[in-house]
């Protein structure tokens, strides 16, 4: 248990209740004073592991050496001229690097942006400037922001929506398959089948395809509980795209940098979107996203169409540039799968001791449990969800829900945690479960 609390704990506490909406959450009320690998110590010296990774923004890791190192270099060379004012070349070698790592052997390019969503509604605006199309598709449970347009694309009202309207017109959300809450009576087979019917008769009953400019996928949900999809539906959606000149992005915002184990999660599935937007743990923590894919499709913008007075931040680039070199280096991408499979071994042993414990599912380090009544019925069990991740955070442990029945605990490590870390949280966790 963390006891340690002192008066200047005390006193930002206060603060923060006084100067900061009480719309902006917090899981943990402690104050971070120095992180490193997947540890932070708060001002009272008590240790925390983090299983939360800042929401999938920490995939390096707190603090790594070598992203620090950039970030202070540049520091000592500018922090920002504006790319539309006068360019810089760590934006330049940046888009570069996107273009190269992300899948598709087509001509790219790459607009660097600040956040997710800000990503996610460039991806849109370019969609529409290419195919003159205005219509945007996204799924059920899907989760794409908290700017108006990409609020009107997710899926769970409260508390992303409600009170927020109205909102941007022509969004269409589209079934995605759930297969642990598939009847019963139906085989995977039979179940993704009836999904894929499901999404036809969509664009028959609530949009259709020749009005749709582009259809925005995340490879695995993040918001809506790491649920992941069978490739089949994945890569049917991918064709249904080509075959209506529809733009296929994929969101992969929280899959991305190395989280399910491939460097991008497109990559579990043998597709290769037309847009991919980017961020989280692109740039170690440091606010940065970006657009890449077809040249053809991003170029369709005249200049001063896109853009943005902090878009492309050259202290943000330089974090990126490290965090692909130590993503290569230091192999994260096999770190990430041998961290899932020993996240996922404690799970399967949690579920043999508590009956509420439901599915365990994950891709790589991208790792969810289900918390239900029993699992005979599969109802969501809300309140034991609450208890677990309050218990987790009171004793030492940084967790996470998610899920449209905030049902579900979700796991995003840094990809550079120690054994002793991971072992020292799974301690932790099992304790929580208790």
């Amino acid at each position: 248990m963390v006891e340690t609390v002192t008066t200047a704990t005390k006193d930002l506490q206060e603060k923060r209740e006084k100067y900061v909406p009480k719309g902006v959450n917090n899981g943990n009320l402690n104050i971070a004073k120095d992180a490193s690998g997947a540890t932070i110590t708060d001002i009272n010296e008590n240790k925390w592991i983090d299983f939360a990774g800042a929401i999938g923004t920490l995939n390096v890791g707190h603090s790594h050496p070598k992203v620090t190192a950039a970030v202070k270099g540049q520091i000592d060379k500018f922090l920002h001229p504006g790319f539309n004012v006068m360019m810089y070349d760590s934006y330049i070698n940046l888009a570069e690097r996107l273009c190269q790592i992300t899948p598709g052997n087509v001509d790219k390019q790459a607009l660097l942006l600040n956040s997710g969503a800000e990503a996610i509604e460039n991806a849109i605006k370019v969609s529409r400037k290419y195919t003159g199309r205005q219509a945007v598709v996204s799924f059920e449970r899907g989760f794409h922001g908290r700017t108006n347009l990409t609020m009107g694309m997710t899926s769970k009202v409260k508390p992303y929506k409600f009170g927020f309207g109205p909102f941007s017109p022509d969004l269409y959300q589209a079934p995605y398959p759930y297969l642990y809450r598939k009847p019963r009576q139906l085989t995977d087979e039979e179940y993704v089948s009836q999904v894929i019917q499901n999404f036809e008769d969509f664009f028959v009953s609530s949009v259709a395809p020749e009005n749709v400019a582009c259809v925005v996928m995340e490879p695995v949900q993040g918001e809506g509980g790491f649920v992941v999809p069978p490739k089949r539906f994945v890569q049917y959606v991918k064709d249904f795209c080509n075959k209506h000149g529809i733009v296929f992005v994929a969101d992969e915002i929280q899959t991305g940098f190395g989280r399910t184990g491939k460097l991008f999660a497109a990559e579990h599935f043998d597709i290769e979107p037309e847009l991919m937007t980017v961020s989280k743990s692109l740039a170690a923590g440091l606010p940065l996203s970006g657009v890449v894919g077809k040249k053809e499709i991003l170029d369709a913008a005249n200049p001063g169409e896109l853009g943005g007075t902090f878009a492309g931040n050259p202290v943000a680039c330089a974090a990126a540039l490290a965090v692909i070199d130590v993503m290569e280096e230091e192999q994260l991408m096999e770190k990430s799968e041998a961290i899932g499979q020993k996240i996922e071994s404690k799970l399967l042993e949690l579920q043999e001791k508590h009956e509420f414990v439901g599915e365990v599912r994950r891709l790589g380090a991208m790792v969810a449990v289900e918390i239900v009544e029993d699992r005979e019925s599969k109802v969501p069990n809300k309140q034991k969800t609450s208890e677990i991740v309050s218990n987790a955070n009171q004793t030492g442990l940084l967790l996470l829900s998610a899920g449209i029945n905030s049902n579900i605990i979700r796991f995003l490590p840094p990809l550079v945690m120690t054994d002793d870390e991971l072992e020292k949280g799974l301690a932790k966790l099992e304790q929580a479960f208790a």
